[in-house]
């Protein structure tokens, strides 16, 4: 088993900026895509970003320009770098990668926990 742990959440006015990090709790053989999610209280799970391994990046039109992810492959973690904050920003942030434990063991999602973001007016 692998765990997905987030940090770097919490509460920052508007126009701050955080940077999120999510790390797997152990060594795994592969991660291909990683990717960022966000749920706001009553709103469905909304994806914000992803990278491939190979360093491909998408983002949600919302965030595009303010929003920044990358990952370091070495440590298996993927990092998400959130400036120009605003008040819609905030939600629980939730990161997801695809990955392989051992070389036969072919790849599946995992996701973390969450890291809460609140922006203040």
């Amino acid at each position: 088993q692998v765990q997905l742990v987030e940090s770097g959440g919490g509460l920052v006015q508007a126009g701050g900026s955080l940077r999120l990090s999510c790390a797997a709790s152990r060594s795994v053989f592969e991660i291909n895509t990683m990717r960022w999610f966000r749920q706001a209280a009553g709103k469905q799970r909304e994806l914000v970003a992803s990278i491939t391994k190979g360093g491909g990046t998408n983002y949600a039109e919302s965030v595009e320009g303010r929003f920044t992810i990358s990952r370091d492959n070495a440590k298996n973690t993927v990092y998400l770098r959130m400036d120009s904050l605003t008040p819609e920003d905030t939600a629980v942030y939730v990161c997801n990668a695809d990955l392989a434990l051992t070389w036969h063991s072919g790849f599946s999602s995992n996701w973390g926990q969450g890291t809460q973001v609140t922006v203040s007016s």
